[in-house]
This record gives C-alpha cells, sequence and structure tokens, in this order.
C-alpha cells in the first residue's frame, strides 16, 4: 500500500479562502504550554520576589503555569541576552528592569550582548520602588541632617557598601554623594546580601540600596533609617512614612532613584501575542494581593496602557539613566 501524502492536502486547505494562516492561528491559541520568566538576579532578592508573585497571578489568566528561571550574572546581561535570543513566540519573556535595559548600555558600552530596543517587546512595568539610607542604630548620626556634617568634617572616613559597580546602590550613592557635596568610601560587595551583614557587624557605616532586605531590620530596630532617594517619602511602605525624600532634604537636587521592574519579550513576538501576555501582566499586577504583597517590601504597582506607551516612557528615561551612569564614573567593560 503506498503511504497517503498529507502535506500538499494541508497546504491546500491553508490556502483555502476563510482559513487563517497557521502563524495567526498559533499566536490567537496563545498559550498552549507553561510561560516561562526568566529572572536576572538569584532567588530571594527584589527581582524574584516580584517575578514569583506576578507570575502566580499570571498563570489563572493564561490558563497556563508561569514558572521563574533565576539567571544572574554579568549585571543581568546574561539573563537578557538569553531571552533576546529565545524564539520569539511569547514563551519567554524577561523581568527586566531600569538599570539592566538602561543603565548597562552606559556601563558596560560595547560588552551588553543585547540592544534594549531592537531586541526586545517591551510589554509593561509590573513594580516601581526606590531606594533606602540606613545606619546601625548605634551610629552617631541621629538623622541626614548630622550624617552630612559628620561627612564634611571627615571626608572619604564614612564608609557605606553597594551591591556592586554599576547596580542601583552604586549609582545612589554616587548620585547621592555629588548632591550632597560630600565625599563616602565605597566599599563593593557581590550583592547586597553580605554588604548588610557587615553594616549589622559593625564593618560599614552606610548602606542606600534597594528596601526588600532593608525593611526587616529597621523594623526590627537594627537599622535606622535617614532617607529614601526618591524625589518625595516613600508613604506607601509600612515603618518609613516619615522618613524625608530628597527634594525635601536637598532643596532643588534633581535626585530621584525610583527603579522599576518590567516585562519584556523577544523581538519578533507577534502582536497577538505580546498583546495577551499585556492583558495578563495588567490583569495580574490589578490582582489586590498582588499590591499588598508589594507594599511591605518597599514596592507600588505600576503598569502601563500598552506596549508602546511602555517603550516612549523608556525612551524618555534613556537621558536620566545616561547622566546617572557619567555622574559615578564607572566603566564595566
Amino acid at each position: 500500500m503506498r503511504p497517503i501524502r498529507r502535506r500538499p492536502l494541508l497546504l491546500a486547505a491553508l490556502a483555502a479562502p476563510g482559513l487563517a494562516p497557521l502563524g495567526l492561528a498559533q499566536a490567537q491559541a496563545f498559550p498552549q504550554r507553561s510561560v516561562k520568566i526568566v529572572v536576572p538576579f538569584t532567588p530571594g532578592g527584589a527581582a524574584d520576589i516580584t517575578a514569583r508573585l506576578l507570575g502566580e497571578r499570571m498563570a489563572p489568566l493564561l490558563g497556563q503555569p508561569v514558572v521563574v528561571e533565576n539567571r544572574p550574572g554579568a549585571g543581568g546581561n546574561i539573563a537578557g541576552e538569553a531571552v533576546a535570543r529565545a524564539a520569539p513566540d511569547g514563551y519567554t519573556v524577561f523581568l527586566g528592569g531600569a538599570t539592566i535595559l538602561l543603565a548597562n548600555q552606559y556601563l558596560y558600552r560595547s560588552a551588553v550582548p543585547f540592544d534594549t530596543f531592537r531586541d526586545f517587546v517591551h510589554i509593561s512595568r509590573v513594580s516601581v520602588g526606590t531606594t533606602l539610607l540606613v545606619t546601625r542604630n548605634d551610629r552617631p548620626w541621629q538623622d541626614f541632617g548630622q550624617l552630612i556634617a559628620a561627612a564634611k568634617a571627615k571626608p572619604g572616613q564614612i564608609s557605606a557598601g553597594n551591591s556592586g559597580w554599576g547596580t542601583i546602590s552604586n549609582l545612589t550613592l554616587a548620585k547621592f554623594s555629588k548632591v550632597a557635596g560630600i565625599e563616602i568610601s565605597q566599599v563593593p560587595y557581590r550583592g547586597l546580601a553580605p554588604g548588610l551583614n557587615d553594616l549589622i557587624a559593625g564593618n560599614l557605616d552606610l548602606i542606600f540600596d534597594g528596601m526588600p532586605a532593608i525593611m526587616p531590620h529597621v523594623r526590627e530596630g537594627r537599622l535606622r533609617p535617614l532617607a529614601v532617594g526618591s524625589q518625595q517619602r516613600v508613604t506607601y511602605v509600612p515603618g518609613i512614612e516619615q522618613v524625608p525624600g530628597m527634594a525635601e532634604l536637598i532643596p532643588g537636587t534633581d535626585m530621584d532613584m525610583e527603579f522599576w521592574y518590567c516585562i519584556s519579550a523577544p523581538a519578533g513576538t507577534p502582536p497577538e501575542v505580546a498583546a495577551a501576555l499585556h492583558r495578563a501582566t495588567v490583569g495580574a499586577a490589578a490582582v489586590p494581593s498582588y499590591r499588598e504583597k508589594l507594599l511591605p517590601l518597599g514596592f507600588d504597582v505600576v503598569t502601563d496602557a500598552s506596549p508602546a506607551a511602555f517603550t516612549s516612557f523608556m525612551r524618555d528615561q534613556e537621558a536620566l539613566w545616561r547622566d546617572l551612569v557619567a555622574v559615578s564614573g564607572v566603566k564595566l567593560d
């Protein structure tokens, strides 16, 4: 018996009037399997927590599991490259952020293995936060003004840990030193955790970094908050509602260290799939429990009306992050 030749029949069927092309049919059926969020940092950090909270709430909206894969290294470039080179089918997305997608191109220059606007379809922001300046509770500086006076009296003798050159803490400390007119000795670490341990042990004077890992120590009285890195107070975070922001502490400064996380997909992702990802991302962020979990960590919810609106916002922010890198003087390539 001769084998049945099905391919011509299939091609003929696809060419028949009223039938959608195969690619469109697949896009309309998205998703048919689990979606993976690639996180550029180790488990337990702010980005990882954000991805897992979001993924849990995206899954029922997509009707498929959402899994998190951690791929740390090179300031987020390893994870970013992995997603940029993934199949543009919506099944692999990136939990990116301001430093990776906007600052890294100036920090690493030619060493960045992707182009932020050429290699991604940016879906929406999903959270926004700022940095918190803290010292040990037994240090003599009771407020921001006393710290600045001490730093001016002893240039370079007050130490501050950062989470690595080019990170949000490094950029915040560099900007802070400039606008306050002080000199602080930065000590780099491989992430926030080891620096935080040294601060609590008394081997450092300050940390100015993202809030999630810091806030438990503030609430337990080990660390004293002196300032937030945003222009205004962060009244939505329990425990630091009265901590002043930069506009209040240094009037006229342009320092505003708000940073955000977002969902991005590989360039070439079909518009229908990008739209489905946007609906699920924004829908998940709107679930009340998502915000309830974020607030104690020092983050709030922020989303964008469309991928185009988010991309426009990112382009508007490029100069801000370029200038922050220039102030820091850091070059990592």
